[in-house]
């Protein structure tokens, strides 16, 4: 239905902007008007909020069923991802501001300056890259030092539980 829609109004607007030269040859040009088109965007829910639509990459976490890739989408939730909607739910905590997160973007990276126990959580690395809010997503995770696994542990369920 959405795509229907979407088609239609793009056709339309083809068949329109093909037919304005031809109505102007002898009138002069037609006065622009800014309409907005009320085209439903295929990133956005019924509710208008922006979708989350991100491919998660894991590999050497020492569980053959979490290595993989993964597709998660949300809103509704679904994809290929083993726990779609506790990954969803997930993501959806950091959007709700709250003492603990507020504004907080779990794909920023570890600060270069930031201290970081000098510990290391295994081998296991992941990517993940897509939209999340309507914002481009491309960031890397490891678990090399204590930041990057509490970073890592932070984003459970949309990464794996790995030791």
């Amino acid at each position: 239905m959405l795509r229907r829609l979407a088609l239609t109004a793009v056709a339309s607007l083809a068949v329109l902007s093909a037919a304005a030269p031809a109505a102007n040859a002898g009138t002069g040009p037609l006065p622009l008007l800014p309409v907005p088109l009320p085209l439903p965007s295929a990133f956005q829910g019924d509710d208008g909020t922006e979708k989350t639509q991100l491919r998660v990459t894991v590999s050497d976490s020492g569980d053959q069923e979490a290595d993989g890739v993964y597709e998660l989408r949300c809103l509704p939730a679904g994809g290929t991802h083993p726990v779609a909607q506790q990954a969803c739910d997930r993501l959806a905590e950091f959007a709700q501001p709250t003492d603990r997160n507020a504004g907080a973007d779990p794909f920023r990276p570890v600060p270069a300056d930031a201290m970081c126990t000098q510990q290391f959580g295994g081998s296991a690395t992941a990517r993940i890259t897509g939209s999340w809010r309507g914002q481009h997503v491309d960031a890397s995770f490891d678990r090399t030092n204590g930041c990057e696994i509490a970073r890592w542990n932070t984003l459970r369920p949309v990464l794996p539980n790995v030791r």
